[in-house]
């Protein structure tokens, strides 16, 4: 018997939020018989429901609809439906009823209001962490990940991630064979595991014109070296303390932090490219050992570095 994935729309929801899931979850329908699934896309209002983007798509009421997993699409109309009493309901209801209950991007703004992410780790496009964190204290926020999965409810970054989502339930349902060939039909990568970082708006401000754009640029010609607070405050002219309080109000990030964050950048393209080895990288991009490096790609993309390599071959 095939299961029922059911795509919750509102209005101003991002349309690929929703496009993407639909479109991922059609290729086992059309490769796989009988077909493993049945799609429909609901709203709590039936009927066509308009997107941000003026387009449309047709819903229906989900009545009695069994649902075995859920996906809440973002948007920007997700701040007015978290709201929706009736929303709510639903979405707590699935929560209890349905195998899977999933968001993408600020769709886990709904899921947060419902009190499903209550406790569990979860993520949302990082542009809208901050808010989401300030909102919503109770929940684990892991801002860097593409996707996040907590028992029976998974969350995803923003936009086209709604498709890496889409990937890794195929896969726990189907195996990754069946979800790496939906990724072909495709055409995207089949990213596996869904700790895989959002590339963070670091890499964004440091081609800006702020103030410590020049010491930015520094650190990265100097990523092999020791960049302690107070090596990167003499080179700032600041105290140690100033310097620390004034990087994060510029970038949002400390500056520990934001090292790690070029080294894992500048690493994960090193490895993905392949030809050195991992003591190599490790060395070249101030990690100094491989171990270290292993440890850091773990939290960051919930991968080895190893694992990344072999992912990186397979595309």
């Amino acid at each position: 018997m095939n299961k029922t994935v059911a795509v919750l729309i509102y209005p101003d929801f991002q349309l690929l939020d929703a496009a993407g899931p639909i479109g991922a979850f059609e290729m086992p329908m059309r490769m796989v018989s009988p077909s493993p699934y049945r799609l429909e896309v609901i709203a709590m209002e039936p009927g066509v429901v308009r997107s941000s983007s003026g387009a449309g798509l047709e819903a229906v009421s989900p009545g009695r609809m069994k649902i075995d997993t859920l996906i809440v699409a973002g948007g920007a109309g997700s701040r007015t439906t978290m709201r929706c009493a009736k929303t709510l309901a639903f979405v707590r209801k699935q929560a209890r009823s349905a195998r899977r209950v999933c968001s993408v991007c600020s769709g886990a703004f709904i899921l947060a209001a419902a009190g499903v992410l209550d406790g569990k780790d979860a993520t949302t496009h990082w542009g809208a962490s901050a808010g989401f964190q300030r909102r919503f204290p109770n929940v684990n926020l892991k801002p860097d990940r593409i996707h996040v999965r907590d028992g029976s409810v998974w969350t995803s970054a923003g936009i086209t991630a709604g498709i890496d989502l889409s990937l890794a339930l195929i896969a726990d349902d189907l195996g990754e064979e069946a979800a790496r060939a939906t990724a072909q039909q495709l055409v995207v990568y089949y990213r596996r595991p869904g700790g895989q970082s959002q590339f963070s708006p670091l890499v964004e401000f440091a081609r800006g014109e702020g103030r410590f754009e020049p010491l930015l640029s520094w650190m990265r010609e100097h990523i092999d070296e020791p960049l302690h607070v107070e090596t990167l405050a003499r080179r700032a002219g600041m105290s140690p303390r100033n310097f620390a309080r004034a990087f994060v109000q510029e970038t949002g990030v400390t500056p520990a932090r934001a090292v790690e964050r070029m080294r894992l950048d500048l690493a994960r393209e090193r490895v993905e490219r392949g030809g050195d080895s991992m003591s190599v990288i490790a060395r070249e991009t101030g990690f100094s050992d491989p171990d270290r490096m292993r440890r850091a790609f773990l939290r960051a993309f919930g991968g080895s570095p190893q694992a990344l390599r072999q992912l990186a071959v397979q595309h």
